[in-house]
């Protein structure tokens, strides 16, 4: 139950980050239109997944469902937040894997 506590607190990590992320979009991306959605899009995924940890430690696997979910918001949303903010296509060659990891964290979550 240690490993299911300890997904709650990167939770709150993670939202605190998700929400400031946001705010920041407001601000920055006001004048680049063109990257707005995929900068949205991660943002979104990013609470979504912020969520889904909150459930992991009713899990039967907590520690493998919150490593998932976790990278999978490292590796989808941080390759996404990268390639709208700095403008640069090669970050997008891990956006696959994250949201692999993000389905394998789902369908851990249901073992």
């Amino acid at each position: 139950m240690a490993s299911g506590r300890f997904f709650i607190r990167v939770a709150g990590l993670s939202g605190a980050l998700a929400v400031s992320a946001g705010a920041y979009v407001r601000w920055w991306l006001k004048k680049r239109k063109r990257w707005t959605f995929v900068y949205t899009t991660a943002n979104r995924y990013h609470y979504i997944h912020t969520l889904a940890l909150l459930g992991v430690p009713h899990c039967r696997h907590p520690l493998m469902a919150g490593s998932l979910l976790t990278a999978g918001m490292v590796f989808f949303c941080g390759s996404c937040y990268a390639h709208a903010l700095l403008e640069n296509g090669n970050v997008r060659s891990v956006t696959p894997f994250g949201g692999m990891c993000l389905i394998a964290g789902w369908l851990t979550m249901i073992l």
